[in-house]
């Protein structure tokens, strides 16, 4: 069974034009809060203005991953090219981390000699960042569960919010009780934050392309539900993988019991329960008797790997 290539386009529409989205606000206000950096001197705001640049490049390849994915599949790329997506996604959590790394540095040398810092004007800027962090939150709010490469952005957009709430915290810090150091504290705070956004997002993707099971999918009980059909003995060398956001596949082998059932109609049963109670979009069924010969079924290499294997 196929995936559904018009379903998937027609989502990937949506989350491209909040992706564009997104982006225009992003970069528009990335100058404005790169400049206001530079004018206050506040590490805060450069840190936010500096993961705001990830953004930019996070968006642009989202975007550019999301387009390339669309691309039909080829007698090489035989499942398309929708791993493209999960590389982006990983590539974008690589980035969070070198930014958060990037903010620990400063961040050091800010405690040895904290610098002055012009809090009011970094008040205000830091106000209008969080504004446009949330414009742009907003906008991919809901399109992020779709797809790990738009919950990649989104998670940018959404660190992008907290660094901004932290510079304003330490900017009332600093003109409420003139303390300095309140900038390099709240980024280390910030970068902590940072970190723990991109490990979700490198954990999903690294699963996704070493095909673990998602998580979601109980896969002792899609055995024992199969094994349960009418006209099926057993299940075995059951794997269940991510093809890429909201596409899964399934591959097993299939006992059929002896009786009168035609092996399209234990596949239609089977089909049935993957797609039906698991959502699984695209199955790769072998249904074998039960004298078939053991060497026949090893053959295939079908036990190398296999965690059901008996």
């Amino acid at each position: 069974m196929e995936p559904h290539p018009h379903d998937k386009k027609h989502e990937h529409g949506h989350a491209r034009g909040s992706l564009k989205t997104a982006l225009i606000i992003t970069a528009t206000f990335l100058v404005a809060e790169f400049l206001g950096a530079l004018y206050t001197n506040s590490l805060a705001l450069l840190a936010d203005a500096g993961h705001m640049l990830t953004d930019v490049a996070a968006l642009s390849l989202s975007l550019f991953a999301m387009r390339f994915a669309s691309r039909r599949a080829t007698p090489r790329m035989t499942y398309g090219f929708y791993r493209v997506e999960i590389l982006s996604a990983l590539l974008n959590g690589v980035f969070l981390v070198l930014v958060a790394l990037y903010i620990f540095y400063e961040a050091y040398h800010r405690f040895l000699n904290p610098p002055s810092v012009k809090a009011d004007w970094m008040l205000v800027v830091a106000i209008i960042g969080l504004l446009a962090n949330i414009a742009s939150a907003w906008v991919l709010f809901g399109k992020h569960q779709e797809s790990l490469n738009v919950r990649g952005a989104f998670f940018h957009v959404l660190t992008d919010a907290i660094g901004s709430v932290g510079a304003i915290i330490a900017s009332l810090a600093i003109i409420m009780s003139g303390y300095q150091v309140a900038d390099p504290l709240i980024s280390i705070v910030v970068a902590v934050l940072i970190l723990w956004s991109s490990w979700i997002l490198i954990r999903d993707a690294v699963d996704i392309l070493l095909e673990g099971t998602p998580s979601h999918i109980n896969i002792v009980s899609l055995r024992e539900q199969l094994g349960r059909l009418d006209g099926v003995g057993s299940v075995h060398d059951l794997h269940v993988w991510t093809l890429t956001s909201g596409v899964l596949a399934m591959s097993c082998h299939v006992v059929a019991e002896d009786g009168n059932y035609s092996r399209s109609e234990l596949l239609s049963r089977v089909n049935g329960v993957a797609r039906e109670r698991f959502h699984i979009d695209h199955t790769t069924i072998q249904i074998e008797d039960r004298n078939t010969p053991a060497e026949v079924v090893q053959s295939c290499n079908c036990h190398f790997g296999a965690w059901d294997s008996q």
